[in-house]
């Protein structure tokens, strides 16, 4: 059990989690002319973030862990800013917030790929490696709808 590769992989699981549950608020929420692009494009982001928690949690537990899966601990650990249910966000606003945090788990991933190749673990690497390629391509869709 390699403790350091497990505790980047549950702040990646925190992180997930958070991308899903922001996307799934802003395609909730979203208002205004371009309404329907949006919506899909934050639905999409949803899926996206939420395809990656599962792989995550089980790689966790094959290499020894314990997947987190409370709140508290999601919170705790998320690199991920959490949404502000008070604000009401503009579609702009949403898209900036939504880049941003994709911007971060990217850097995470990058981080947890060379922290799991000086671990001797490919497998961790592999996955990260696969997952990040999502998030590049999800950060680089909301860049373009920022103009």
């Amino acid at each position: 059990m390699n403790r350091p590769v497990i505790d980047h992989l549950n702040a990646e699981l925190a992180s997930a989690f958070v991308l899903a549950l922001n996307a799934k608020r802003y395609h909730w929420t979203v208002t205004g002319p371009h309404f329907r692009d949006y919506h899909l494009r934050f639905e999409n982001l949803y899926a996206a973030a939420d395809g990656t928690v599962d792989e995550l949690a089980e790689r966790i537990r094959m290499i020894g862990g314990v997947p987190l899966h409370a709140p508290a601990q999601i919170e705790a650990q998320s690199k991920a800013a959490i949404s502000n249910p008070a604000s009401r966000l503009d579609a702009k606003a949403m898209l900036s917030e939504a880049l941003a945090n994709e911007e971060a788990v990217i850097t995470l991933m990058h981080e947890g790929i060379d922290l799991a190749g000086g671990a001797g673990d490919p497998g961790t690497a592999d996955l990260l490696t696969r997952f990040v390629q999502v998030h590049q391509k999800e950060a680089w869709f909301l860049r373009e709808m920022l103009g």
